[in-house]
């Protein structure tokens, strides 16, 4: 990322126009003359957008200065950029994208489409609230092993009691997957891609502890788990490490949605031979 005019992140105040009552945080802006509707210029954290940062920004280094508020390195920038690559596209195994699939089968709206791997997608089953909630294991065990394994092993055996939370009670150690047999192969590439980074201590450490921390949970580690630990690397909080696993899985959501847009149901790909229709009236003329 070119930083060129960095120093507009030092005068942001003093540019300040008294009359401006939009406030953020990390973003300002300034009207046009003659439409007050129409930002003349945009900042995020003190870089000119659109007059900076376009065409010398990446996605990725843009992603990270939204969501932290400074400019990534090198080493960061590569982690945040792995990790986004190695969950765009769950797959259609994915409850997420399964749900966008059978949205889009269904003829919903693209909208729809979204917002069915969103809901399914944001849960404690390999969803962006287990994500936030692994990242709180790691602040609580640390890279501590016995810690780690006293924190699974209570998960184990605990009774999983039932309060009033928008969320139902976990049934499983956040970061694995309660449905697994073993470690499956682009989970362990990915952790072994991500962990070569001189920022990735906490990736680094989980690829060593792996299978002792695996043992510990009787579970094999899920990319929800290799999830938080990179968020733990790039100093993403809960909430950040969560909205960003939702709005990282989604282009893989989108395209399978789109790839059954169109097509019949006789051709989606789960349950083929487990959906009987009564009084099915059968394909439309010319249709498959």
């Amino acid at each position: 990322m070119n930083a060129e005019n960095a120093d507009n992140k030092n005068n942001n105040d003093s540019n300040d126009d008294p009359k401006e009552t939009i406030r953020s945080s990390f973003w300002h802006e300034q009207a046009e003359p003659d439409n007050p509707f129409a930002a003349a210029v945009c900042r995020c954290a003190g870089f000119d957008v659109y007059g900076d940062l376009l065409g010398k920004a990446s996605w990725i280094e843009y992603l990270y200065l939204l969501f932290q508020g400074e400019q990534p390195d090198a080493a960061q920038t590569k982690l945040l950029n792995g990790l986004a690559v190695a969950i765009a596209n769950p797959g259609p195994r994915d409850y997420s994208v399964h749900a966008a699939m059978a949205a889009g089968a269904g003829g919903s709206t693209l909208a729809s489409n979204l917002m069915a791997a969103l809901a399914v997608g944001a849960g404690r089953l390999g969803g962006a609230r287990e994500v936030c909630e692994a990242m709180g294991l790691w602040e609580q065990c640390g890279r501590d092993l016995n810690t780690w394994q006293r924190a699974l092993e209570q998960y184990r055996n605990a009774r999983q009691t039932v309060t009033a939370d928008i969320w139902p009670a976990a049934q499983h150690p956040p970061g694995f997957d309660p449905r697994g047999i073993s470690c499956p192969t682009p989970i362990r590439q990915t952790l072994t891609q991500l962990a070569d980074n001189n920022v990735a201590i906490h990736l680094q450490w989980l690829q060593e502890h792996r299978s002792d921390m695996e043992a510990a949970a009787a579970l094999p580690l899920a990319i929800s788990g290799v999830a938080a630990a990179a968020f733990m690397d790039l100093g993403f909080d809960h909430q950040q490490g969560e909205m960003l696993y939702l709005l990282l899985r989604l282009p893989g959501a989108a395209a399978h949605a789109l790839d059954q847009h169109g097509q019949s149901r006789r051709t989606f790909p789960f349950f083929r031979n487990g959906i009987n229709l009564q009084n099915d009236p059968g394909p439309k003329r010319g249709s498959p």
